[in-house]
C-alpha cells in the first residue's frame, strides 16, 4: 500500500505526469474546463470534496514552484484566500486578473481537478516545479541566484 496521503490513482497519475513548467488547478465545480486538459473529477455533491480538502493533499505531495489565484479570490473571498496562502509554504500566492486565469492560463493546463466546491473565485493554479535540493546537491552543480529560496526550502513538520 502507498504510503503518501493520496489514495486516489486518477489524482496520483496526474501528479507523476507533471514536468517542471506544468500548470495544473484544483478547480471549482463551474470552472470552465478547456479541450487540452486532461479531467480528474472528484466531485461528488455541493461542496464535497472541497477546494482546501484537495490543495491540502495536493500541496502535502507536489513540488510547485507557484501558486496562482484570481485577484478576486483575495478581494472577494479573503477567507479562502488566506487558506490558499497559509497552505502555499513554498512560494507566496500570486494573484492574477480573473480573466487571466480562465482565459489565457486555462487554455496551457495539463490537468483538471474538478472538486465539488460552491466556492466564488475558488480556483487554484499550480505551476510544477523540481526538488531544487536535489537537483543541485551534485557535485560541481551551482545553483542561480533565483533558485536560491528552492535550494535552501525545509519542509513545514
Amino acid at each position: 500500500m502507498k504510503k503518501s496521503r493520496i489514495l486516489n490513482s486518477y489524482l496520483n497519475a496526474a501528479i507523476a505526469d507533471l514536468g517542471h513548467g506544468d500548470l495544473i488547478v484544483i478547480s471549482d465545480a463551474g470552472f470552465p474546463i478547456g479541450d487540452n486538459a486532461k479531467r480528474v473529477d472528484l466531485a461528488l455533491e455541493q461542496d464535497v470534496p472541497g477546494i482546501v480538502d484537495i490543495l491540502d493533499l495536493m500541496m502535502s505531495d507536489f513540488i510547485y514552484e507557484a501558486c496562482y489565484v484570481a485577484e478576486e479570490q483575495k478581494n472577494f473571498n479573503p477567507q479562502l484566500f488566506a487558506k490558499v496562502s497559509a497552505l502555499s509554504t513554498r512560494c507566496p500566492v500570486t494573484t492574477v486578473p480573473h480573466e487571466k486565469l480562465i482565459g489565457e492560463m486555462r487554455s496551457k493546463l495539463k490537468y483538471v481537478i474538478r472538486t465539488g466546491a460552491f466556492e466564488p473565485w475558488g480556483n487554484v493554479i499550480l505551476q510544477s516545479g523540481i526538488d531544487a535540493p536535489v537537483w543541485f546537491e551534485k557535485p560541481g552543480a551551482i545553483a542561480p541566484s533565483y533558485y536560491e529560496d528552492r535550494v535552501n526550502y525545509k519542509e513545514p513538520k
